[in-house]
């Protein structure tokens, strides 16, 4: 009965942001080094690639995300990290808790000359299912919600592509994607660098988890876009 009943408090709590008031309290700095990127051979720290472009993706683990974007033809650098939420640079364990309001995401940098924003809006639309709210498949809790955290010159662009692949999902019979679309602040106040252990996870330990899975559906273009 208990068991039942303690269950259902941290299911509630895996499903609600906490307000700022509610958030843990962070702390002034990066309590950890971040260094060379391990595919890219560059330092994960500013100065950022030059001329590069990026937005923070949330699509659920951090892990098997990272890996899908270093992929991507044009991706110059890329971190896993927390966005989002209340609570400066919090440990792992606190992102999981619930009480920091940030999202697993990875921050992606890449050359407008190669590719564009669009070409991997669709890779992470199609990497992920968007629809799950606070989850992503066994991976429960606020911090694996899709998001989308960008400049604000680029919001119109990811919303014409949020509304083509929420339209694309209900033609198949999918339910609406919860994705949460908002501006990002300065990198520096807004991403913050996930621990050592989690940046290029995958390269590391080619046979860990990866929890990606999609729908299936495939991301249009809007016309706008084309």
């Amino acid at each position: 009965m208990f068991g039942g009943f303690f269950d259902m408090l941290a299911n509630a709590r895996a499903a609600r942001l906490p307000t700022a008031d509610e958030a843990l309290p962070g702390r002034a700095a990066r309590p950890f080094p971040v260094g060379e990127h391990l595919i890219f051979k560059r330092p994960m720290l500013p100065p950022y690639p030059p001329n590069s472009r990026w937005v923070q993706l949330g699509l659920g683990c951090f892990w098997g995300a990272e890996r899908r974007f270093w992929q991507q033809p044009g991706v110059v650098l890329t971190a896993a990290g927390y966005s989002g939420g209340h609570s400066p640079h919090p440990l792992y364990k606190e992102v999981c808790s619930g009480r920091t309001g940030h999202a697993e995401t990875v921050l992606v940098h890449y050359d407008p000359t190669v590719t564009d924003l669009v070409t991997l809006l669709r890779v992470f639309f199609e990497a992920h299912d968007p629809t799950q709210g606070m989850r992503q498949g066994n991976d429960v809790g606020t911090q694996y919600r899709s998001a989308i955290y960008a400049p604000a010159e680029d919001l119109p662009r990811c919303a014409a592509i949020l509304d083509a692949y929420a339209a694309a999902l209900a033609a198949q019979g999918h339910g609406a994607p919860t994705t949460e679309l908002r501006e990002s602040g300065p990198l520096e106040s807004f991403f913050f660098y996930a621990e050592p252990e989690h940046q290029q996870y995958l390269a590391r330990n080619p046979g860990g988890y990866c929890g990606l899975r999609g729908t299936g559906v495939s991301c249009p273009i809007p016309a706008a876009e084309g």
